[in-house]
């Protein structure tokens, strides 16, 4: 894949500077780990959203009152649409000046570290400015209406004072006009906190039907997958034993860090159309390497999710082979690939879902232990060109990163090329 971006700290073009410092709302409500489902009877686990107990961050040490301290600031999300490249900013520590951001690749694409634009302005991601902003973003996904979607987990998620101080909510943008057309707070009743909300993928059939959309959102730390319906502004959820984490797959071994998370059901992608209307559903957890599938037509009936018994609607398709634990994965609809950004392999790997789903047809586009560490997320735009964030997040959560060295970096790669002398073709 071709390096179009890296990083050794992020910057921006509106740091904040000069404005009241923006810490957490003393009043608000705290909560640790282990208050976390305690109504649900589920034990607590612990997942790339968690910092270890008793960490030390280098802020700690550092004076962290500034609306923006440069070390703190670890990119999540990548998305490409027409000349802008939106990265996300994950409020997992002080001193983010703006959680949503772009890139504008006309004026900035030459740089090799481009500062940050604040998307759709510095003002809405100023979260203790109004309950009307911006929280802390992951991922984002443009759908066929040129819609910006993505979730606001509304939780601040620093260190030893997790704060959930808004509900979580879906959010879209019209990426014409750059107005926010839908904000969905995501009912307590569904689920009480945002911590395991970090992706969603965007289901409509065309730009003629924009409202006939549906939202499928993994929760990694529930184990639950739920489905909202713009038509009808209803929420609902799927439990499924598919969902939860592979225990033989936990242990992982990245950028020098060894450890254990146990993020369940973590990504969606929708395969080709069929002659019934009717699309695939692919997901899989972060800690497995296993991959399933589920048909749209079932996820969008409400009245299925309570049901007890799925009976064979959630299939295996199989194991994508040892060490394949992935974050994010996406389908081409031009090539019938699916990529997959692999964390224990550093790279990014493939499958073509016209053949069997077996280890020997998963190919490896590329893979770098050095300069893609830890490939966060992955997405494909309407113009069949891959995106790759690689972040260093387990050295970011278990050790320290190296300021004077490239820890962050943004790869593309056209779905052509990318396939090419690999199984996957």
């Amino acid at each position: 894949m071709i390096e179009v971006f890296k990083w050794k700290q992020m910057d921006y073009y509106n740091r904040g500077d000069g404005r009241p410092s923006r810490q957490p709302n003393p009043s608000a409500p705290v909560v640790f780990p282990g208050q976390y489902n305690r109504n649900r009877g589920k034990r607590d686990v612990l997942t790339s959203r968690d910092t270890p107990s008793g960490f030390k961050s280098r802020s700690d040490f550092a004076d962290d009152s500034g609306p923006y301290i440069a070390y703190n600031n670890v990119p999540m999300g990548v998305t490409h649409f027409r000349g802008r490249l939106f990265v996300t900013m994950p409020r997992r520590r002080v001193g983010i000046p703006s959680t949503l951001n772009y890139i504008d690749l006309q004026r900035d694409g030459k740089q090799s570290s481009p500062k940050l634009y604040a998307y759709p302005n510095f003002e809405l991601n100023q979260f203790n400015a109004s309950e009307q902003n911006l929280v802390s973003v992951y991922r984002t996904t443009v759908d066929a209406c040129q819609r910006l979607w993505f979730i606001d987990t509304g939780m601040l998620e620093y260190p030893n004072n997790r704060q959930q101080i808004r509900r979580p909510s879906i959010w879209i943008v019209n990426l014409k006009t750059d107005r926010v057309i839908k904000r969905y707070d995501i009912p307590e009743s569904i689920v009480d906190t945002g911590r395991g909300l970090a992706s969603l993928t965007i289901d409509v059939v065309s730009e003629k039907q924009c409202n006939n959309a549906y939202a499928y959102i993994p929760d990694l730390v529930n184990s639950r997958l739920y489905v909202y319906s713009l038509a009808d502004d209803r929420m609902w959820a799927f439990s499924h034993n598919y969902f939860n984490f592979d225990p033989l797959a936990g242990d992982l071994h990245i950028g020098g860090q060894t450890f254990r998370w146990d993020d369940g059901i973590f990504s969606t992608t929708l395969g080709a159309q069929h002659s019934d209307g009717s699309r695939d559903v692919y997901f899989h957890a972060m800690a497995s390497n296993n991959e399933f599938v589920v048909s749209n037509k079932v996820l969008q009936q409400e009245s299925n999710a309570a049901r007890s018994d799925h009976g064979n609607d959630f299939r295996v398709l199989g194991s994508r082979g040892q060490n394949k634990q992935s974050t994010m994965h996406d389908y081409d609809p031009k090539t019938g690939v699916i990529f997959y950004a692999e964390i224990q392999t550093n790279g990014v790997g493939c499958w073509k879902s016209s053949n069997p789903f077996t280890a020997a047809n998963h190919g490896t586009v590329t893979s770098n232990a050095e300069s893609m560490i830890y490939p966060s997320d992955l997405t494909i735009d309407e113009d069949g060109n891959i995106w790759v964030m690689s972040n260093s997040m387990p050295i970011f959560i278990y050790s320290q990163l190296d300021p004077n060295t490239y820890n962050f970096r943004i790869w593309r790669q056209n779905v052509h090329e990318a396939k090419r002398n690999t199984v996957c073709e």
